[in-house]
């Protein structure tokens, strides 16, 4: 099971993240790797570069960044980031939805040996520390969210006080809770 963090970042939050993680010089990788992709490193001066929706920041100095090509499906042919044996973080960025909702992201890694994924050895020590320091980063800088389980960015938090919607990206089944029908929104708090 991979190491996952649920969040609600905006642009704002975003590059103080991005201001963050420069220290690690942690190199960008799309979801597809086009055949004429040059990596760059993660730091707010390329924040309006990073490709899409989902991110791949790969500590190439810490092991090597394995790719293969997609066997099925409509990417078929295309290159991908091997996730669970290379040192990646997947980063899925919040999007807004058609609604002007926030949905949530997430960042995650694998980090230990686990029979679903095939991972072989557990990712090395240094590559844990540096998914632990982002880790402490984030949940000091975040406010946690209610239903638990998010964590809040402060700009994101300042948006929602102005009327910014939060949605869980995969809200729970529709359950009852009373009256209420739970619809995958959240709200801040602390």
């Amino acid at each position: 099971m991979a190491n996952r963090l649920h969040l609600f970042l905006v642009p704002e939050d975003e590059l103080q993240l991005l201001r963050f993680l420069e220290r690690y010089r942690l190199e960008v990788y799309p979801r597809r790797i086009p055949k004429d992709w040059k990596t760059f490193h993660a730091g707010p001066d390329v924040h309006a570069h990073l490709p899409g929706e989902d991110v791949y920041l790969a500590a190439a100095d810490l092991g090597p960044v394995l790719v293969d090509t997609v066997k099925r499906g409509p990417d078929k042919g295309s290159w991908r980031v091997d996730e669970v044996r290379s040192p990646v973080l997947f980063w899925e960025r919040s999007t807004l939805d058609e609604d002007g909702a926030l949905l949530s992201g997430q960042l995650w890694a694998e980090l230990d040996v686990t029979p679903q994924t095939g991972r072989q050895n557990s990712a090395p020590d240094r590559f844990r520390k540096v998914f632990m320091e982002i880790e402490d980063y984030l949940k000091k800088t975040c406010r946690k969210s209610e239903p638990l389980g998010f964590l809040v960015g402060p700009h994101a938090a300042r948006r929602y006080k102005e009327g910014l919607v939060l949605k869980d990206r995969e809200p729970p089944k529709q359950r009852k809770k009373g009256n209420v029908v739970d619809d995958g929104t959240v709200r801040p708090f602390r």
